[in-house]
């Protein structure tokens, strides 16, 4: 986060309409009750390398996603299409696509990325299906949808994060939500959990690094 010195109080609200690519879900979304240093007013340190790993696009072309971030503002997320748990991949939808809305034209080079931790359901033709509810790569900032060849080449990427994930039983898993921010270096400088998905925060972060000297 930004420090000791940012006072902010999180907390868990009703259940909230979003609308996701499955239809109606219901989420359970942070509410906002403080006010976020402006954009520039602090600094985001390093918080370790962004890990790179192979993975497949919208069109099952193979890439590095190393690739994918160079030079670039990166927001990313490990999500499944079938996810329905109310501060899970619902709730990150949610709010991704209020960042991209808030971003439209003000950081350059900066993008979305969603990677599903279920490669054995979630292939390239289900991602790329999955990604036109988002307008992914139709509007700034691009919004790619991203898979893996297998479960074996995605363990070195979610053990590199340190993102866990379980079986839940059939076309379930269980997870805990994070959102990475990755700098144009390819390092992670920020963590957001459930609780602190907050879409202002997430906007003046990403306008913070964009204000970085290269």
């Amino acid at each position: 986060m930004k420090g000791s010195s940012l006072l902010f109080a999180v907390t868990l609200v009703a259940l909230a309409d979003v609308h996701a690519a499955q239809g109606d879900e219901r989420i359970i979304a942070p509410q906002q009750l403080f006010t976020p240093p402006p954009a520039g007013s602090y600094q985001l340190p390093p918080i370790l390398a962004a890990p790179d790993g192979r993975v497949l696009d919208e069109r099952g072309r193979p890439r590095q996603l190393r690739d994918l971030t160079r030079g670039r503002i990166t927001l990313l997320s490990f999500i499944y299409t079938h996810c329905t748990d109310a501060v899970g991949c619902p709730l990150a939808f949610s709010t991704l696509a209020q960042v991209r809305d808030r971003l439209a034209g003000r950081v350059k080079g900066a993008q979305l990325v969603s990677l599903s931790f279920n490669p054995d359901y979630d292939t390239p033709d289900v991602m790329r299906m999955f990604s036109k509810s988002f307008d992914g790569g139709t509007k700034e900032p691009a919004w790619h949808f991203l898979t893996t060849a297998s479960p074996a080449q995605l363990a070195p990427l979610l053990e590199g994060f340190g993102q866990d994930v379980s079986p839940a039983g059939e076309k379930r898993l269980d997870h805990t939500l994070r959102v990475f921010l990755i700098d144009r270096q390819q390092r992670v400088r920020e963590i957001y959990s459930s609780a602190y998905l907050l879409p202002e925060v997430i906007v003046n972060d990403m306008l913070t690094l964009a204000g970085e000297s290269r």
